[in-house]
């Protein structure tokens, strides 16, 4: 537990304060100092720790970073404050598309697995503008250039995040492709499909033809693109007719394997069990029932087609039918003649098909049809959801590839409600969030695909034997001994063979696919805790208690991560979920740099300070989309200059009356005034200011121990305003005194002040730990958070009326002198107040204080039975014209 703030001999307060340079000045202290530091020899009951989230490096930090991650540190710190030992460390998810993508085009280059290594290897001076003309480099020299372009990135953010004063502690690091991450994925994995949890299969995926890759159902998003329905007719025997299908993709009709409808549809119930021919080729499919029709869908007939969409997955798997697949990895139906086209017509109308991409060969497609007569009509014009690749740039296609999958629940309806059920061992921030997660697993449609056919990842970890025939052995995977790990099959050897034997009958041959990035990036618990090499650690960290992110990636990296823990610990990840809404922009859109209107937030931090950038961004409640509003920051801004010269005035009161000058400007009588606790409170308005200090602090504690850091900062920032406006105008004049009721006030605004920095101390770091160094010892954010216990009994019997009585009187003088345009120090000749009995009498407690706050040479107070509200009327001294 941390100790209870140590004051100085006597405070040091400088003449003028400022927030400029807070940053640098505190930033350097806090890492000299290890104020951060997380200590690791903490009992395990005393530690917090938190599952950081890990940017992707693929460019710059922008604004929606610094919101997020502020929350996170606001929480971080106050539970450092109470005494946790907090572990927080700080990741880089560098591996991935995003940074393949980046170092592409600040290179200008792309790997080309056949391209031999080049150790002098120089990217070009000046990058090409078309990506055609982008170098080709090896896998090798690719990955170097991202190992050397994410490490430059890394160090611009952690610059960022620390001149933001995220309270991280810097030792405590890793990035999603060193040396650590690629043994705990490899050592996951294995582990995984030694319990059967992980599996390949030579199946359909979502293939994203641009990054030429599957794709895992969690990183679809649906774009609206323009489409038309096109009528066909398919040809019942005998020439008794044609059954009539509308569809969007008429080019996949040389696929087509059946016709569905939906049984109950009356129409086709006497069809179902009987064949049709394709149009243009001829081919013989059955009409079959399935659920999954719609029969109130243009003609209630749809074909099916391997693949055109998901249902086409579904219909294939469920109704048993075969695989006619044309569309390559390219994206460009097949070079070679389809074996189910047995008609020499129907070869040759392949023919004109044959190479072509997906869009230009549904123009050919839709003029042969229409050359023979089997396209109905014209095509009706829609706009309709199309499945991309989140990063992507074209239209998913459906292709018959080998990938690996973990178990997921997608296809598992035990493993589903396992997944469900974990979530409530978790407790949401915001609780609605809960739902978000429960209804993704229940959307679920297939297991998790982890292989991706890119580079600069982690490598899937397995080798496959080859038979004596050539023929790799896909079913048979050989794998490492954990003790090796991490290794790379491209380029070592499985044990028992070398590199000789390598793609030669007999020997092996790697895996050349690498993770899923999830798949490394759901173990941040893992890695970062020290699963597989600091088994201490792990026990004091796991389950974790904090998982800070945004919402949009619940069903990315939150459901990814509780796959994992639930296979491997059988347990939930982390105790608490806090998710953190999207900044919007001006067009209440989500800030992405992929839309391309992000804000970088150097300039911002240069312009506001931190603390004003903190300040902004802590206003955004948990969950809640806020809007990027500059002029918060400016809020923020006169806020902790605020705090600044408030608490200037406040520790300055003995340095003022200070008339015979000490070596540090201050006499020791007045340091045993600036040390005066509680029980020198004896004014009354001076309790019942403090209780109301101690109300806010069990309110913002209330709202910390929920992770509403909003709600903390915004009832701190209600009353710190009205102590500076009202009751430190209220007192000063008693404080500058050397009578009995100096102690009292400058106990109560010391006491106050001391609690209202450290309520302020986890959203605006570098104003607070300025002020607390001109006072007291050690940094705040090791000080304890404070407590009730602290006012003493200053707040015994403290009247709740009091302190707004006080202040209405006070603002009724402020409003007349601005009404009459007079300065504040303009005198008031009579204040007459009538009040009940009560407050009357209240109100004779506070005589003096408002008199001199009020410069009121005569006040009145009279009784009014029947007056249940208060009433003053304040007539001013003013000057007659000449």
């Amino acid at each position: 537990m941390t100790d209870a703030p140590r004051r100085r001999s006597a405070p040091v307060v400088p003449p003028k304060a400022a927030l400029e340079g807070l940053e640098q000045k505190w930033g350097e202290r806090w890492e000299t100092d290890g104020t951060y530091r997380f200590d690791a020899d903490a009992p395990a009951d005393d530690v917090f720790s938190i599952d950081t989230p890990p940017p992707t490096v693929s460019g710059s930090l922008h604004v929606g970073h610094v919101f997020s991650y502020t929350h996170t540190d606001c929480v971080a710190r106050y539970q450092r404050m109470t005494g946790r030992e907090v572990f927080y460390p700080m990741g880089w998810d560098d591996n991935g598309v995003p940074t393949e993508r980046r170092v592409e085009n600040y290179y200008g280059v792309r790997c080309d697995p056949t391209v031999a290594y080049d150790p002098g290897f120089t990217p070009p001076e000046k990058t090409p503008k078309n990506r055609r003309d982008f170098v080709p480099i090896g896998r090798r020299n690719f990955i170097e250039l991202c190992v050397q372009l994410t490490g430059e990135d890394e160090l611009v953010f952690e610059e960022l995040w620390r001149r933001l004063g995220l309270s991280v502690d810097w030792n405590q690091t890793y990035t999603t492709i060193d040396e650590r991450s690629r043994r705990v994925s490899q050592r996951a994995f294995l582990d995984n499909l030694a319990r059967g949890e992980a599996y390949q299969a030579d199946a359909p995926s979502m293939w994203d033809i641009t990054f030429r890759m599957a794709v895992s159902q969690a990183e679809l998003e649906d774009r609206p693109r323009p489409g038309a329905y096109h009528d066909l007719a398919f040809h019942l025997p005998d020439g008794a007719g044609d059954i009539v299908v509308s569809t969007t993709r008429p080019e996949l009709v040389v696929s087509c394997v059946a016709l569905v409808a939906h049984p109950d549809d009356e129409r086709y119930q006497p069809l179902f069990g009987s064949v049709v021919t394709s149009p243009l080729f001829g081919i013989e499919v059955p009409v079959l029932a399935h659920r999954l029709a719609d029969p109130e869908k243009a003609t209630g007939a749809a074909m099916i087609c391997t693949f055109g969409d998901l249902n086409d997955v579904i219909w294939w798997r469920e109704l048993d039918l075969p695989a006619r697949a044309v569309i390559g990895r390219d994206g460009r139906f097949a070079s070679d003649t389809p074996d189910w086209l047995s008609s020499d017509a129907a070869r040759g109308v392949y023919d004109g098909l044959a190479g072509l991409g997906v869009k230009a060969a549904q123009r050919a497609t839709v003029e042969l049809l229409e050359a023979s007569g089997e396209l109905l009509g014209e095509p009706k014009l829609i706009e309709h959801p199309v499945k991309f690749y989140e990063k992507g740039e074209a239209p998913l296609e459906i292709v018959q590839s080998r990938q690996w999958y973990i178990r997921n629940g997608g296809r598992d309806a035990a493993i589903r409600d396992q997944l469900i059920a974990r979530g409530d061992e978790v407790t949401w921030h915001p609780a609605y969030m809960q739902a978000r997660y429960t209804n993704w697993i229940e959307g679920l449609t297939g297991d998790w695909l982890v292989s991706r056919q890119r580079y600069f990842g982690v490598p899937i970890p397995v080798w496959y034997p080859v038979g004596e025939d050539g023929e790799i052995d896909y079913s048979s995977p050989l794998t490492p001994n954990t003790e090796s790990l991490p290794i790379d099959p491209q380029s070592e050897a499985p044990v028992g063979f070398d590199e000789a034997q390598r793609g030669q009958p007999g020997g092996f041959v790697g895996d050349p696919d690498i993770m899923d990035t999830w798949a490394t990036s759901s173990l941040t618990p893992q890695i970062a805790g020290g699963w597989d090499h600091d088994p201490e650690l792990w026990a004091k960290v796991f389950p974790m208690d904090l998982r800070p992110q945004a919402h949009d990636i619940i069903r990315t990296w939150l459901f990814s991560t509780m796959v994992r823990s639930h296979l491997a610990e059988d347990t939930a990840p982390w105790r608490h979920a806090a998710l953190s809404g999207w900044i919007l922009d001006p067009d209440r859109k989500k800030m992405s740099k992929s839309k391309g209107n992000v804000v970088v937030p150097t300039a911002l931090l240069e312009a506001h300070g931190s603390d004003a950038v903190r300040y902004w961004a802590a206003n955004g409640r948990p969950g809640t989309d806020t809007a990027f509003d500059e002029t918060q920051m400016k809020v923020g801004r006169r806020l902790a200059l605020k705090v600044l010269n408030a608490s200037r005035f406040v520790l300055g009161f003995g340095q003022q009356r200070d008339s015979e000058g000490s070596a540090d400007g201050q006499s020791s009588a007045d340091a045993a005034v600036l040390h005066l606790g509680p029980e020198a409170v004896t004014h009354a308005i001076d309790r019942a200011m403090l209780a109301e200090v101690a109300a806010l602090v069990e309110a913002a504690t209330e709202a910390f121990d929920q992770f509403d850091y909003a709600r903390a900062l915004e009832r701190t920032e209600a009353f710190f305003w009205r102590f500076t406006d009202v009751h430190l105008e209220l007192v000063k004049s008693r404080a500058y005194r050397d009578d009995a009721g100096a102690g009292s006030a400058r106990a109560s605004l010391q006491l106050a002040l001391s609690a209202l920095l450290r309520l302020f101390a986890p959203h605006l770091p570098f104003a607070t730990e300025e002020v607390w160094s001109w006072w007291m010892e050690g940094s705040i954010h090791r000080a304890p958070w404070p407590n009730v216990a602290e006012f003493g009994d200053a707040i015994g019997g403290a009247d709740p009326e009091l302190a707004g009585l006080a202040a209405q009187v006070l603002q009724e003088v402020r409003r007349t002198k601005t009404e009459a345009r007079t300065g504040m120090r303009t005198p008031v000749r009579l204040l007459q107040i009538t009040a009940s009995a009560d407050d009357a009498e209240r109100l004779e407690l506070v005589r003096d204080d408002l008199t001199d706050a009020g410069v009121i040479e005569d006040l009145t107070i009279a009784v009014e039975a029947d007056q249940p509200q208060l009433v003053a009327h304040a007539e001013l001294v003013v000057d007659k014209p000449h």
